[in-house]
This record gives C-alpha cells, structure tokens and sequence, in this order.
C-alpha cells in the first residue's frame, strides 16, 4: 500500500493533504486542526485571526502589479464525516487518515478520506504558502462544523469579510462550476419509550443489515441506494405482522447527512413462530437483494441468537412506532424542472436510536424550493403525530439561488475554455454549501462552487482523483490572474 501521498502533483497541496490526514478533524472536534491552521498562517507571517466558533480567516495580500483586484475570498470546511467499515478500528478522535494511492485515485483504508473538504482546504493553505502566484488580495475562510449543521457559516459576522468574490472549494467534480445549491433543514422526532413485560416463551434475535454503500444524502440521494433503516424497517413491519415479532432495540444510521449503511434490531419471537420467522426473513432477504441488486450488490441481512433483553416495546407504542417509520417519506420527493438530472427536494431517514428512555428519529430536508421544503416538513409532522411522537425542525439553512449574470462565472468559464478547449458545465447541486448562508450575510458577494472530482463522500468508499487535483490547482492558479479589476 502506497501511502506516500505527498509525492503527487501537485506537491504543495499533497503535502497539506497529508497533514491535514495526520490530524483528527471530525465535526464538532476541530480544535486540533484550528490550531494547525491559525499557526500555519502566523507562522507565515500573515494576518489570522480565529473568531468566537473556531473560524480561521487569513489574509494575504496581492502581489506586486496585482493590487487594483477585487479581493477574493477562499473558502473551505475544516471538519470532515467520520465513517468507517464495520470491521475498522479506527477512533476519529485520536486516529490519523491512512490515506493510500490506489492507481488514478486516492482512497483511506476502511474509513472516510476526509477529501470532502480537505483538498479545498489543502489548496488554501497552498496559495498561503506559494509567493510565486500572481494575485490580487486574498481572504482564506477556513470555517468550521460543516457536515453537522453549518454553524461556523451561521455564526460569521457582518463586516469580517472585506473581498467581493467568493470562491468556495467544496464541489466534487473537476470541470463544472457550480452557481446554486440546495437549503436544509433537520426533522427531530421524538417518541417516549414505554416498556413492557418481558414475555415468556419468546426467544429474542439480532437482526442486522449491512454491506450498503451509504454516501452523500444529498449528492447521492438519486443513485437508488438502499437505506438501512429502511431495509430494516420493512422487514420488521412483516415480521410484526405474521410472526408476532416484539421489538425490543432499534439502531440505525449515525450521520444526518450520510445515507445510513447499516441497522440492527433486537428481537423477540414466539418460540412457535421461530421458524416461520426465519423463513420470513430468508424470503426477504431474497427479495429485497433482487430490488437492489444493480445499487447494492453487498447487501447482507444477518441473523443471530441474542440474550434475554432487558425491555420490550409496549405493543401499542411498537405498532405505532413501525408503522411512521415504514412510512416516513425517503429519498428523491421532487426533481427540478427544466434541469435533467438535478434534485429539487429530498430527505433522509438517517438516523433512528431507542437507546435510554427515548426514540429519536433524524431526517435531514434538502430542496431549493423553500415553500417545497416547508411542505415536506409539515407531510412528516403530521405523520409522527398522528403516531402520538413529537416533530421538531432545527437547522434550518437557506439555499443559493443562481446568478446567471455572474461576473466570475463567466471570467472563470472564459479562463476554463482558452486553458482546456472546451467550457465549463454550469450548474447547481442538490446539496448543502456554506455560500447560502455565507451570502445571506454578505450579499454583494459575487459567488461560485469548484473542486476536483471526489467520489462516494461521507461513506468508507471516498476518493479523489489524482488528475483532477492537478487540474483544479492550474485552473485555480490561472484564474487569480485574470480576476477583474475593482
């Protein structure tokens, strides 16, 4: 396994990488990696300054020549999804990244890379440390707790930015810019868990699935991949049915914006119905394989003893509680009119726990289309009610409406044709980008998306392309030379 990363090209933004691979950066425990970067910045000598929430900003000012610029403003997320294979040891804590090149890619052995958004983050720190660009004044925004709720970009302050570009580094495929995104919100549900009499005569089981690919809830949301929870959900409403089946304990999924790859159940089913149950769940497994065979072609549904549990669902609540998760809206709702291929509105079941003395289900809303997303969340309030849970939605961020009069845009496009013959893809992303709220704050600031090409982000199977990082720097480094005049 090669892991020598930091000898690719180009050099200066694999060798930030691999430092950035070094450092444990989940969200929400970016201390470490703040630190690494407001010193990366002094000790270059350059303004830095770290505010109330751990957003860095540092300041470089233009070459000789290039003063008379409109100043740009980079911007990229310091944290990054911790997500790992079921049989990685790996603590996101403490751990480093063992990134590795795999032919044209660079992948992490069984957890998440951390490219998303560590390659942006890489290449700010790159045009920082290189005084051989030629550039107008630059701004590096480096912000924090990205994937679990923007709140770096919610706590920005009026008046800290001065640039009148920005230039966000968080898009995952070489070539298209991207000029609008998605809006978000968060579904909290909430069912108190009343608990029953253990019976007797049941013999209780672990039900687990597991071998789905997950990914991106909003990137990946239209590729037909399987939802655990959903996987599970469904066989536990047949089980229910035509076994009696008891549900004990429920787990799923464990990132709101990751589509959940796996979910166990604990059991318990009547000693006469074991081996109908049994067959229920060999005939399921058949069936929903065959569903997904082109998406999921690893699904595995598992079957094993458990011990005695120490609570069971009361009936009443257990019916209830099956039934709105069975029926809970997931996956694509809407696609965009007029634009092949593009999401308007999504959600996804993404996480669901019993543990103590609570359910809480977690779904992540996306769409462009606020009136769309405000309806979609009233669809799911008032089918956790009617199950007697309660429905909350916290979170909420705006989206990026497109500006096809862009001055940057068409600058960067013009600058993408003449370097490759060909002009960029211009486009939006059913996606959650910090320039939503980064221009809610900041609304003259003329804003554009690009980045390499990363695949399978927010799950174990991410990857960067090697070309398309060195394509991405020349493309970024051309463009700091021709950004327009004041």
């Amino acid at each position: 396994m090669n892991t020598n990363i930091e000898t690719l090209a180009p050099k200066g933004v694999w060798k930030n990488f691999k430092s950035l691979t070094q450092i444990p950066r989940p969200s929400k425990k970016e201390a470490l990696v703040v630190d690494f970067v407001k010193k990366f910045g002094e000790n270059l000598g350059l303004d830095t300054k770290v505010d109330k929430v751990g957003n860095i900003i540092i300041r470089k000012p233009a070459s000789p020549g290039m003063e008379n610029r409109q100043g740009v403003v980079f911007q990229s997320h310091l944290d990054m999804v911790p997500q790992k294979n079921t049989d990685k040891k790996h603590d996101f804590e403490k751990d480093p990244i063992e990134a590795y090149i795999d032919g044209e890619w660079v992948k992490a052995n069984g957890t998440t890379l951390g490219a998303d958004n560590g390659i942006g983050v890489a290449a700010m720190l790159s045009l920082l440390e290189d005084k051989s660009l030629q550039h107008g004044p630059i701004e590096c925004l480096f912000t924090v707790d990205e994937e679990t709720g923007m709140t770096g970009a919610f706590a920005l302050q009026a008046g800290v930015l001065k640039g009148d570009i920005l230039m966000n580094l968080d898009s995952e495929d070489e070539g298209e810019l991207f000029i609008g995104c998605a809006g978000g919100e968060d579904a909290n549900i909430e069912f108190d868990y009343a608990a029953d009499a253990v019976p007797t005569n049941y013999q209780p089981f672990n039900i687990k699935v597991s071998g789905l690919k997950g990914g991106h809830s909003g990137l990946d949301i239209n590729l037909g991949r399987g939802n655990s929870n959903q996987v599970l959900i469904r066989l536990l409403r047949k089980a229910e049915r035509e076994a009696g089946l008891r549900l004990c304990e429920f787990e799923g999924g464990n990132m709101r914006n990751a589509i959940p790859r796996e979910a166990n159940a604990l059991v318990l089913v009547p000693q006469d119905k074991v081996s109908l149950f049994k067959e229920i769940v060999e005939k399921y497994t058949t069936i929903v394989r065959k569903e997904l065979s082109v998406t999921e072609p690893d699904l595995q549904i598992t079957l094993a003893p458990e011990d005695k549990p120490a609570r069971v669902m009361e009936p009443g609540l257990q019916k209830r509680f099956i039934a709105s998760v069975f029926s809970c809206p997931n996956g694509v709702i809407r696609m965009t009119d007029g634009i092949d291929g593009l999401v308007e509105t999504s959600t996804n079941l993404s996480i669901i726990k019993t543990s103590g003395p609570k359910i809480a289900i977690s779904c992540l809303l996306r769409s462009s289309v606020d009136s769309a997303k405000e309806n979609l969340a009233e669809v799911m309030k008032a089918l956790f009610e009617l199950a007697g849970a309660r429905a909350g939605f916290t979170g909420a961020y705006p989206g990026w409406k497109p500006n096809m009069n862009s001055t940057i845009m068409k600058t960067m496009d013009t600058v993408y044709q003449k370097k490759y013959g060909k002009n960029m893809e211009i486009k939006a992303v059913h996606a959650g980008l910090e320039c939503g709220l980064i221009g809610g704050v900041y609304p003259n600031l003329d804003m554009v998306s690009f980045g390499p090409t990363i695949r399978h982000p927010h799950s174990p199977d991410e990857k960067v392309h090697i070309e398309s990082v060195q394509k991405f720097w020349d493309f970024l480094v051309e463009t700091l030379k021709n950004i327009p005049v004041k």
